[in-house]
């Protein structure tokens, strides 16, 4: 692939790690639980004009992503066609054939390109002080392993392209990093065009670019100089933001549809966890819920026909009410995750090396149950222990001179993913449990990695608080 040529100037062993993890995606051909979504979305902007594309709801599966990832959809139909034109039909409800899932494989991985150039443009920003003797201790070679070959990359359950996305993301970090803040900031507004999910991030960058690129000196302690602000710099961020978003929503407010693609970026109706649940802080307020609800029906606090019966496992459109627990709101939500957001716009520090490994090997074991099926098995644990033991191992050579990645809770807990993944695969499966408990291997995976999640959120907050301030013992 083209983009492999990129890797001149840093060495034959990023084309080969590139050329690696890509020979090793065209291996890995599975059937994704968002096939059908992609797949509809294909037919939608192929077949619709542009006026029914976020209102079209033949399929469950509408489409629910900002203007230019449709657009992307568009583009990519008119490659489609060539493969299999039935694919397009958006009566087709559910089609499937060898030649659309070859398709929307192969176009995932061809769409990394762009990832593997971020990557190699990260890789360019790293210090090379701290360079070991060995190739394999080098921080841009762990960097690019780490990357490039990221478990959750790497098998790319779903169809989402994320490949992609984290590449626009990581070029618009890569630019920052290479003061080319303007650049920087239309990537990241481009991504946002993409998928919104990417919103949680928008106050760091705000921040970030308010600190570093609007005002133009600093005092010699770091500090910011006030009379440096630059309103002319103010403006012109401001001006990419607002093309880029006018360039993407434009089409759509001249059809006084705004309103409607709202609806379906931000549906505030659906439940708040979804089928598959993420392991985040609501899956364990569920969990409680629901743990509660049993012990308040067999104490007999609690009167059966009265318990709510929408699911907030469905994940679809219906509202869930908890039993016991007062049920979440959207404004609710919204505070929670600004204050979230705050304690992060705080960090002035390189990444922790520990939070990264508890969040990554919690993260990717929370994926687990999106590969269900039984020659999967084999592959995800395999590529997940080989993923795990290297970033483990190479960090600590990394740190060796520093104090132990986790403390002894921490690797008692890492340790239990392995007992938890025994139980929801090997023996569950054999027990009376599975027809009438047949959620419970994916709320113990959901909630027990909600639990790690949660505690490195938790820790890097504490370290920001507690923790000095680069800026206070150097120059910024």
């Amino acid at each position: 692939m083209a983009a492999f040529t990129i890797a001149a100037g840093t060495g034959n062993w990023f084309s080969a790690l590139a050329l690696g993890v890509t020979l090793l995606k065209c291996l890995l051909i599975p059937h994704s639980t968002d096939f059908e979504v992609h797949r509809n979305w294909l037919a939608i902007t192929h077949s619709l004009p542009i006026s029914q594309w976020y209102y079209e709801a033949t399929s469950e599966w509408t489409l629910d992503y900002p203007p230019f990832f449709a657009w992307f959809e568009y583009i990519l139909s008119h490659v489609a066609k060539y493969f299999d034109q039935e694919m397009l039909n958006v009566r087709n409800l559910n089609y499937s054939s060898s030649r659309t899932l070859l398709f929307q494989r192969f176009s995932v991985i061809f769409m990394d390109v762009l990832f593997v150039y971020a990557v190699h443009e990260c890789c360019k920003c790293i210090d090379g002080k701290k360079v070991g003797k060995e190739l394999t201790e080098k921080p841009k070679f762990i960097l690019s392993v780490l990357l490039l070959w990221n478990f959750g990359l790497l098998i790319v359950i779903h169809f989402q392209y994320n490949g992609f996305l984290f590449g626009l993301m990581l070029l618009s970090i890569a630019r920052l990093f290479q003061k080319r803040h303007m650049e920087g900031a239309f990537f990241f507004a481009v991504l946002l065009h993409f998928k919104h999910i990417y919103l949680y991030v928008a106050p760091a960058y705000g921040v970030y670019l308010l600190r570093s690129y609007c005002f133009t000196a600093n005092k010699p302690d770091g500090s910011i100089r006030w009379n440096s602000f630059s309103f002319v710099r103010v403006i012109s961020l401001g001006l990419v933001v607002f093309l880029v978003s006018a360039l993407s929503l434009g089409p759509f407010l001249a059809l006084n549809q705004l309103p409607q693609v709202f609806s379906r970026l931000f549906p505030f109706k659906r439940g708040l966890c979804h089928a598959y649940w993420a392991p985040n802080f609501w899956a364990l307020y569920n969990a409680l819920d629901k743990v509660l609800s049993v012990i308040g029906l067999k104490l007999k606090f609690l009167d059966p026909n009265n318990i709510p019966k929408a699911s907030m496992t469905s994940g679809l459109v219906q509202q869930f009410q908890h039993t016991v627990l007062p049920s979440v709101t959207p404004l609710t939500t919204l505070i929670c995750t600004l204050i979230a957001i705050l304690s992060l716009l705080s960090v002035q520090k390189a990444g922790d090396a520990s939070i990264f490994l508890i969040l990554t090997t919690t993260g990717h074991y929370s994926l687990f149950p999106l590969l269900f099926t039984a020659p999967e098995l084999p592959i995800k644990i395999l590529l997940m222990l080989l993923f795990t033991i290297y970033s483990i191992s190479s960090l600590k050579t990394l740190f060796r001179k520093e104090k132990p990645l986790f403390n002894w809770m921490e690797t008692f807990y890492l340790l239990g993913l392995g007992p938890l993944e025994v139980c929801c695969e090997f023996v569950f499966p054999f027990t009376s449990w599975k027809v009438k408990y047949p959620f419970l291997p994916l709320l113990l995976t959901s909630v027990y990695c909600a639990v790690g999640i949660t505690y490195a959120w938790f820790k890097l907050y504490v370290s920001v608080l507690i923790d000095p301030p680069v800026g206070k013992t150097k120059k910024q």
